[in-house]
């Protein structure tokens, strides 16, 4: 493959980089609106196979040029017989590339190959048993009855001879197909969910035994590439990093840190709105484990001298932001020979952002700590985790040797503790949610909680409570905790930490933090709520 034509292949990909050990075993999967199309990408990396998503309309010739091993229609929440229901062009059908439509894919599919779609007598969703009519092939090592995860309106009717059915189930009697003449394969259900237990095994079985993929997707051999072509693009300059402390900014560091070595230089904000600790730790990481040139800048006065009277929330973010971008660029500017900015740009962002085929992605979405200066400064991007999901970049900070305390490091806003100090922020406010916020964590952990929740931390309302302490009445500072557990952080279940632990975090934090008497938890989910107070 040359050169010029790798390129045209990444612009219509958005811009996304193929791996060149894994150029020959790609499933491209067509978007057609599903709420679970990221999970069906994510399903396939982890089988070992690299995926990308595009558009329904992607040209049949692009298909040809980046010769994918096999195609996978998602489902979507339109009717095939919708006029603004999504389609993609037939002659990708015909290219001899295996074909798996899943619910919405596999009516659109089937469709096209000549069989008819009618609405459901009832609408299915939720759990179904299905039974398999033709064992082997997509469903080899299912068993003969199992329990699948509906959810569709319309169902595949009138197949004539040129179909056959694989599985049913009491209500949908056409729950899974293939065609005998062209290599596609249709499921009713959702197998990329974990409510169909052997939907692991019918994507694997598309990837292995259909599309004849070997699995080589891995990591270790991914930051290698990355690395290389790096150190190509930047040669003998400069890059910087924003690095927050947080998971992607501290990978793209440490990735960057192994390729360039002095080359790159890390600026880290202390914009006095850190947890405990925070600073140091990142301090000890980067500059003692991973010998990154890293600078500290100290301008925690400037951050909260903006916040001083303010309660608004937005305006809180806004002032944050605008006097980031003062700080950072002013740094930057003392930086000699800088040429280029990396940044933790990861694939939901580009995902989410939209692109096109004109050669470049649309209005990617722009790290917190850096949005705006690459246009600024002159700066070329360097965005080295664009094609990983989230769980993969942690997945590239452990072959790294990153701390596990970075790796599986809960979120953390922006605007730091700003947006947890309900309110007009104080340096007294963030001494008590600082103390809260440590002992929180320092419990969850203790529980061997961490892992198993996504996102936990305290925040400090704008109220005061009575209490009493010893034989004194006290009016003093209500904190509330915040525990969710969520896949995609669009929604959010509140987490049921057990009580025991609740107990301890409240005992603690009440008799061990000065200005606190009440402690309550959060058992909201989103939505309506959203998982941040502010």
């Amino acid at each position: 493959m040359t050169t010029e034509t790798a390129q045209d292949i990444n612009a219509m990909l958005g811009g996304i980089d193929i791996p060149d050990h894994v150029r020959d075993e790609v499933v491209v999967i067509l978007d057609f609106g599903s709420q679970y199309v990221q999970l069906i990408a994510r399903r396939v990396r982890e089988a070992g196979v690299f995926s990308v998503l595009v558009p329904p309309n992607i040209p049949v010739e692009a298909l040809r040029r980046i010769r994918p091993r096999g195609i996978i229609f998602s489902g979507g929440p339109a009717s095939v017989y919708s006029d603004e229901a999504p389609h993609c062009d037939p002659a990708i059908l015909k290219l001899g590339v295996p074909v798996l439509g899943i619910c919405y894919g596999m009516q659109l599919g089937c469709r096209v190959l000549g069989a008819g779609i009618l609405p459901a007598e009832h609408r299915e969703y939720g759990r179904a048993a299905l039974k398999i009519k033709t064992p082997g092939g997509l469903l080899d090592h299912v068993p003969d009855s199992t329990t699948v995860w509906m959810s569709h309106g319309d169902q595949v009717h009138q197949l004539g001879d040129d179909f056959q059915v694989l599985a049913s189930t009491d209500t949908c009697p056409v729950a899974a197909v293939r065609h005998v003449s062209e290599p596609f394969y249709g499921v009713q259900f959702h197998p990329e969910v974990t409510h169909t237990p052997h939907g692991t095994d019918i994507l694997a079985n598309f990837l292995n035994r259909i599309c004849g993929c070997e699995g080589r997707w891995r990591m270790m051999d991914y930051v290698e590439s990355v690395q290389r072509k790096v150190r190509e693009q930047v040669g003998d300059r400069q890059v910087i990093c924003g690095l927050s402390g947080g998971v992607d900014s501290s990978v793209v560091a440490a990735l960057l840190g192994g390729a360039l070595g002095e080359r790159l230089t890390c600026v880290f904000v202390d914009n006095g709105l850190l947890r405990k600790g925070e600073r140091a730790m990142v301090e000890s990481t980067f500059r003692g484990h991973f010998k990154v040139d890293l600078r500290v800048v100290d301008a925690a006065g400037e951050f909260l001298g903006d916040l001083k009277g303010i309660d608004d929330p937005q305006e809180k973010r806004r002032r944050i932001g605008h006097r980031f971008i003062e700080v950072f660029r002013r740094e930057a500017e003392s930086i000699p020979h800088a040429k280029f900015l990396a940044q933790g740009t990861l694939y939901p962002d580009v995902i989410e952002s939209g692109f096109g085929y004109s050669g470049t992605a649309a209005n990617i979405k722009l790290h917190h700590n850096v949005g705006g200066l690459p246009e600024q400064l002159g700066f070329e991007l360097i965005e080295p985790l664009r094609s990983l999901f989230k769980d993969e970049v942690r997945k590239m900070g452990e072959v790294l040797g990153l701390p596990e305390a970075i790796v599986w490091r809960h979120p953390f806003p922006g605007p730091g503790l700003a947006v947890r100090v309900l309110g007009e922020v104080e340096e007294e406010k963030l001494r008590i949610l600082r103390d809260c916020d440590e002992i929180l964590l320092e419990e969850i952990v203790a529980g061997s909680l961490y892992r198993r929740t996504s996102q936990v931390f305290a925040v400090l309302l704008p109220v005061k409570s009575v209490g009493v302490m010893g034989d004194g009445r006290t009016y003093e500072h209500v904190v509330a905790i915040r525990a969710v557990e969520t896949q995609d952080f669009m929604t959010a279940d509140w987490a049921r930490i057990p009580y025991d632990v609740l107990a301890t975090i409240s005992s603690r934090i009440i008799n061990e933090v000065r200005g606190v008497n009440r402690v309550v938890y959060d058992i909201s989910s989103k939505p309506p709520a959203t998982i941040e107070w502010e």
